[in-house]
């Protein structure tokens, strides 16, 4: 009956995880929301310089980056027809956010883009982003930009973080550029566009080279979103379909989240306790944005994997895969204590319950003695999520089991059934009472009649 009752809690949970409001967005052709002179103006603004050196690492230096990027955008755009392109610095100077806006208002800029290239703190982050104004109609604008300029980076095999806005404690737009533009009435955006830190986009920004085609890249990126011709490179996108954005902007992965997932929990799924493998299903959802990474933990939260990617985590239209198989290769000599944490478009995270063993890993010691038959099951690999283990899991392990969210579950619809069938035993105890009573009302009155006889 317990195994009955742990299959209905975790039908009721997927059910629950199926049909959860995550709201992806469904993109479609659509016009420019931004009206686009027969010449506009661009102005790009190779981040930070002078004393501002951005981020440093190693022999990377963002300043000299986002230059380098910047220009090839720049020598990019102006092969295109009826076009002015600007840009807010050449050399390595200081300039504040306020005089980037202003020089960009003093050329009438039609739109602003700050060339941005991404560490974060702890070494751990990975992939691409853009941040875009809070406010409308900017922020229509700056997502169907934005969605251009990613697209094209995920087709390339970057992943990516998503379309965002950040407000500061007085409800303003975070980033001094994105404000200092918009109270100008020029819609900015920051790309960022990988981590400098992060081994997996090392490829994407390691030489001159690299950067050289991101700054092309954002080019047609931004010829694609105003519309732009180029007889000399033979491209012409004025009937180019944007993706559909509203000016309120598309809740999945464009608004702010500052609550961290939903829910995020583990269920044991098989083990080998001889070959130290186990495996462990991980269910996880946000109903504001999508997910983007899990990390998981095996000493109980001492410590920390590197983050994932979650699994089909799609920031551009906010899908994601709401259960996984996560398969892990146990130290000889474990017993391990398993707790994995899941990650939003704004790094928030929400921690699973714990999954304790109940028995060490060990591999088999080789002895002179008869060998002790063992399991038969056979192994498999934490890559390729094979089936193959069979569950070798007793009654004894079972009752050890830190009580978990599943525990509850179970626990919740034992009461179910213990009401209905109270229920039901109350509803025949009254059905044989009324029986009863009409048998002795039928013989009661059967001796009245006699008696008047």
């Amino acid at each position: 009956m317990l195994s009955l009752f742990k299959k209905t809690a975790l039908f009721i949970l997927l059910g629950v995880l199926v049909v959860s409001p995550l709201f992806p967005l469904h993109v479609h052709g659509a016009e420019r929301l931004q009206v686009v002179p027969e010449r506009p103006v661009i102005v790009i603004d190779p981040g930070h310089g002078g004393s501002n050196q951005g981020t440093v690492e190693g022999e990377q230096d963002e300043k000299y980056m986002t230059m380098t990027t910047a220009l090839a955008m720049y020598e990019e755009l102006c092969l295109y027809d009826n076009v002015d392109v600007y840009l807010t610095r050449t050399e390595d100077k200081d300039i504040s956010l306020k005089e980037r806006a202003e020089f960009a208002k003093s050329v009438n800029a039609d739109f602003l883009f700050s060339i941005h290239y991404n560490a974060s703190e702890n070494h751990e982050l990975f992939g691409a982003e853009i941040w875009i104004p809070s406010k409308a109609p900017f922020n229509g604008y700056g997502y169907q930009f934005g969605y251009e300029f990613l697209s094209q980076l995920e087709e390339r095999g970057l992943f990516i973080r998503g379309i965002k806005t950040r407000l500061d404690d007085k409800g303003r737009d975070y980033y001094g550029i994105i404000r200092e533009s918009a109270a100008l009435e020029i819609p900015a955006v920051i790309l960022e566009h990988c981590h400098v830190d992060a081994p997996r986009d090392s490829d994407f920004c390691d030489s001159e080279e690299d950067l050289i085609t991101r700054g092309r890249e954002d080019a047609t990126a931004v010829a694609k979103y105003l519309g732009l011709k180029s007889s000399v490179l033979n491209v012409d996108y004025s009937e180019y379909q944007l993706t559909e954005a509203e000016e309120s902007v598309p809740v999945s992965g464009t608004l702010r989240d500052e609550t961290p997932p939903d829910v995020c929990m583990i269920e044991f799924l098989k083990a080998d306790y001889e070959k130290c493998s186990l495996s462990l299903t991980v269910s996880a959802a946000d109903y504001d944005t999508p997910l983007l990474y899990y990390d998981y933990s095996t000493d109980g939260g001492i410590t920390y994997s590197g983050r994932q990617p979650w699994p089909g985590s799609n920031a551009l239209d906010g899908s994601y895969e709401d259960t996984f198989t996560l398969n892990l290769t146990v130290s000889d000599e474990n017993r391990p204590n398993v707790i994995v944490r899941a990650y939003n478009l704004f790094d928030l995270f929400t921690e699973s319950n714990h999954y304790d063993s109940p028995k060490t890993f060990a591999y088999p010691k080789e002895t002179a003695e008869e060998e002790v038959p063992v399991s038969q099951e056979e192994t498999f690999s934490p890559e390729d999520g094979s089936d193959a283990a069979e569950a070798v899991f007793s009654k004894q392990a079972e009752e050890q089991r830190e009580p978990g969210f599943m525990t509850f579950l179970e626990i919740c619809l034992a009461v179910v059934i213990l009401l209905f069938v109270i229920l039901l035993i109350s509803q025949a105890v009254s059905y044989h009472n009324r029986k009863k009573r009409r048998r002795q009302r039928r013989k009661d009155e059967g001796a009245t009649r006699n008696q008047h006889r």
